[in-house]
């Protein structure tokens, strides 16, 4: 069986992100890209405006990129980027969350991604643990535990079960809010019973609690400190086992109140 087979999620651009901000013309909150840059030159000196539309009145809006940026500060072709609204530098300057934090607004990323899985043949029970890629196309917060609701097919309590069994690894915590790229991997429960087995094996016989050593005595050198062993004499003369009857025989003669 192939062991090297890998995953591919990807959280691909359905929309781009809301600024919510205020409206100076209307009571409107929210506003989306117009698709347009506005570049004014005064000299060697560049002014650079991502445009907004409010949702509610269409009215207008600047939201500054660039002020008074000497023309040697940017790159040539990022230049002509914003001279003819090329809609990658529309979207870089619409998600960045840099520029939302300098102007003081907020993104909603609400319907802005879908997840896109390309997964091999692959059961929860195949025993060969399944590594799956993760890659944004663009930086919305996804919660973790809802991008593997989607790529699974499973309920909330499903996945959180899997999760706390070690059955999907993460580099984060579940309820954690991804937006770059990371790696999970998928485990059979196979390969989990086997981990655990190993780790078992590792610990001192004292410290096992496995069925093999529940209800035995302790391996000879290595009794529990504190202990008696079974068939040692106690400070009494009397055996544990006889210990163990004297105090039953007197637990049985005590009468409970009617």
């Amino acid at each position: 069986m192939n062991t090297d087979r890998k995953a591919l999620w990807a959280v691909r651009q359905s929309a781009l992100p809301t600024v919510v901000r205020s409206c100076p013309d209307c009571p409107g909150m929210r506003h989306r890209a117009s698709g347009k840059i506005r570049v004014n030159a005064s000299g060697k000196m560049l002014d650079v405006w991502l445009l907004l539309s409010c949702a509610t009145c269409d009215r207008t809006s600047k939201v500054p990129v660039h002020e008074r940026a000497h023309v040697s500060t940017l790159e040539p072709a990022r230049l002509v980027a914003y001279e003819t609204n090329a809609p990658s530098a529309v979207r870089e300057l619409v998600t960045s969350a840099s520029l939302a934090a300098k102007n003081r607004y907020r993104l909603d990323w609400t319907g802005t991604w879908e997840l896109e899985t390309r997964m091999p043949l692959y059961a929860l029970d195949d025993p060969n643990p399944l590594p799956v890629q993760v890659r944004f196309e663009l930086p919305a917060p996804v919660r973790v535990e809802r991008l593997l609701q989607l790529g699974l097919g499973l309920s909330r309590a499903e996945v959180r079960r899997l999760v706390a069994d070690g059955r999907i690894r993460l580099p984060f915590a579940p309820d954690a809010k991804a937006h770059r790229d990371f790696e999970l991997t998928i485990h059979g429960p196979g390969s989990v019973d086997a981990a655990k087995h190993a780790k078992s094996l590792d610990l001192p016989d004292a410290e096992r609690t496995g069925p093999a050593r529940i209800g035995l005595p302790p391996v000879p050198g290595r009794e529990f400190p504190g202990r008696d062993v079974p068939g040692r004499a106690t400070a009494t003369g009397s055996a544990p086992v006889d210990q163990v009857r004297s105090r039953t025989a007197r637990a049985a003669a005590v009468k409970l109140p009617r």
